[in-house]
């Protein structure tokens, strides 16, 4: 248990925005090892990655799907990070794609699969199939302590927060989970997080904003010094909330 942990905080849902987590039994059965995001068709979506030259098949996938259009889904899996693992890999992540888009009533370009664990081992394909339906079942905006506690590897304890503030006397949402204990130099260092608002903001705007928020934060944290393969940080916007892309420049 991590020195000082006072138990988890309130995390506030965000509308537009449900999330599932279930045991599909990829690396240690019966440990949730799932998640889905599910998002509404006007969300906007921003994302950066791991700049490591190795990247892992997850994220060459999840980059070729975002150029291609905004996701309806995110497909998260921990206990095994699907990396080193060639063109086996690059399979394993489109089939899980193809296998949502099939079930999710949507295109596999607009699933962004997402991994971590360990490295060199190929990715349970049929286990983490068979979870996906489960998973479409139990969408619920008030999953997001289950999520942050099924992304975690070698983490301690589960990292998250949430926030409820005013823009232009409105109010608005954020809530944001993330794992990452080892693996972390700058260029993207907590290897996955996940932050969502109601706000309305528009992509562009969503992206610009991300970069600028990661640059002092995730690319300047040194741990020990290695890169992740599987680094990602993704910004949801459903635009449920206050819109405020006229607001900053």
């Amino acid at each position: 248990m991590a020195v000082g942990y006072q138990g988890l905080p309130r995390l506030h849902p965000v509308a537009g925005i449900e999330v599932a987590t279930l045991s599909a039994g990829i690396k240690t059965p019966g440990r949730r090892d799932l998640v889905l995001f599910s998002l509404q068709a006007e969300t906007s979506v921003a994302a950066v990655f791991t700049r490591n030259a190795f990247c892992a098949a997850p994220v060459l996938v999840a980059r070729q799907h975002l150029r291609q259009g905004p996701p309806r889904y995110l497909l998260v899996n921990s206990g095994n990070a699907n990396a080193g693992t060639g063109e086996t890999g690059l399979a394993a992540a489109r089939a899980c794609c193809d296998g949502l888009a099939e079930r999710g009533g949507c295109r596999p370009e607009q699933v962004l699969p997402f991994s971590t664990g360990v490295i060199g081992e190929n990715l349970p394909v049929e286990r983490l199939l068979a979870g996906l339906q489960p998973a479409l079942d139990g969408l619920s905006e008030d999953g997001w302590p289950q999520a942050a506690e099924a992304i975690m590897t070698t983490d301690t304890r589960p990292k998250l927060v949430s926030r409820r503030i005013q823009v232009a006397g409105r109010p608005v949402t954020v809530t944001g989970i993330a794992k990452g204990a080892g693996m972390i130099r700058p260029d993207m260092a907590t290897m996955l997080a996940y932050l969502a608002t109601d706000a309305g903001l528009e992509p562009a705007l969503l992206q610009a904003c991300l970069e600028r928020a990661v640059a002092p934060s995730f690319n300047s944290i040194s741990v020990d010094g290695d890169t992740s393969t599987n680094d990602a940080c993704v910004l949801l916007a459903s635009g449920r909330g206050a819109h405020i892309c006229l607001l900053y420049t």
